[in-house]
């Protein structure tokens, strides 16, 4: 697989981690508004929800700061692939843990 096609398939999947995440936080959130006394049981789990975005931001910044080493060098190097799907791989292993 080319480096472009790992690149485009690491940030489909940031995106639909993000996306499948926002929609739990929202849910969560309405669930709150309904029952603000649910507050000491969804606080956990919207923290955790709010993890699992930042963790996605971390990987886009480094994706960006990959590419940008791309752009100067022309390829990531095996190293820089096997970061990228760590860290997807170890934010997908925690966004389970939480479910």
């Amino acid at each position: 697989m080319s480096s472009d096609k790992h690149i485009k398939q690491a940030i489909k999947n940031i995106d639909e981690d993000r996306e499948t995440t926002r929609e739990l936080l929202d849910d969560a959130m309405r669930q709150l508004a309904k029952d603000p006394s649910q507050h000491t049981s969804l606080g956990v789990v919207l923290a955790k929800y709010v993890e699992t975005l930042q963790r996605s931001n971390e990987q886009l910044v480094k994706l960006c700061g990959l590419m940008s080493k791309n752009e100067k060098s022309d390829e990531l190097t095996d190293k820089d692939f096997a970061q990228i799907f760590d860290q997807i791989q170890n934010s997908e292993g925690n966004e389970d843990e939480s479910k």
